[in-house]
C-alpha cells in the first residue's frame, strides 16, 4: 500500500494498477487452474487481494483468531484478484454483493458459517492441521484429485451436459491410472490402497 500511495502521488496512472495485472492475477490464475489441491492457511486477517487469493484455494483452514475483510470499497476500489468470481461461488451472489459493498472484518466463526472458511481451528493448531491435510492429500490419489478439481471448476461455468462430458473424459483418464487399478485390487483384498500418483 505504501508503494500504491507513492504511485498515486506521482500521477502515473499507467503504473497505478499494474500490480494486479502483473502480479496478483498470474498468481490467482495459477492457484485456480493448477491440477492439484490447494490449501490456504489463514492465520490473520486476509484482506483485499489476500482474501481473494484464499478464496481461490480449495480448502481454507482458518485460525480461530483470524478472519477476512473485503476492503476494496473502503478505499473506493472495485474488487480484484478474482473475488468477483470466487466469492459468489462460495457464498452466493446476494451475500457476495453485501460483503463487497459493506466491507468489515468477518471473524473465523462467521466465515465458517458463510462457507468462506472450510475449517476453523485454534490458532496454535493451524500449522499442524494444515500439515496433516496436506499430507493426506499428498498420500491420496493425486491424479483423481486433479481431475475432481478440474471437473468442479469447469462445471461452475458450463452447462450440465458439458459438465457430464468432461466428467466422462476425467473418468476415462483416472480409470486408466495405476492408482485406480491398485485401489480396486486393494478394495477386493480388503486392504488400504497405496497411491503413487500415476
Amino acid at each position: 500500500l505504501k508503494e500504491h500511495v507513492q504511485i498515486l502521488n506521482s500521477s502515473s496512472s499507467e503504473q497505478l494498477f499494474r500490480t494486479v495485472d502483473e502480479h496478483y492475477n498470474p498468481i490467482v490464475s495459477t492457484l485456480a487452474a493448477m491440477p492439484k489441491p490447494v490449501l490456504a492457511a489463514v492465520n490473520g486477517v486476509a484482506a483485499g487481494a489476500g482474501a481473494s487469493l484464499a478464496f481461490a484455494c480449495d480448502l481454507r483452514v482458518v485460525a480461530d483468531t483470524a478472519g477476512f475483510n473485503l476492503a476494496f470499497a473502503n478505499v473506493a476500489l472495485s474488487c480484484d484478484t478474482g473475488a468477483s468470481w470466487t466469492l459468489q461461488r462460495l457464498v452466493g451472489r446476494a451475500k457476495a454483493i453485501e460483503l463487497l459493498y459493506f466491507p468489515r472484518t468477518i471473524p473465523a466463526a462467521e466465515a465458517l458459517e458463510l462457507g468462506i472458511a472450510s475449517r476453523v481451528v485454534p490458532a496454535a493448531e493451524l500449522s499442524d492441521t494444515v500439515g496433516e491435510l496436506a499430507a493426506r492429500l499428498a498420500a491420496g490419489p493425486t491424479v483423481a484429485f486433479g481431475a475432481i478439481r478440474q471437473s468442479v471448476g469447469f462445471a461452475a461455468g458450463h452447462s450440465f451436459e458439458e459438465s457430464l462430458a468432461l466428467e466422462s473424459t476425467m473418468m476415462q483418464r483416472t480409470g486408466a491410472t495405476r492408482d485406480h487399478e491398485g485401489a480396486v485390487a486393494a478394495f477386493v483384498a480388503k486392504q488400504k490402497p497405496v497411491f503413487r500418483g500415476d
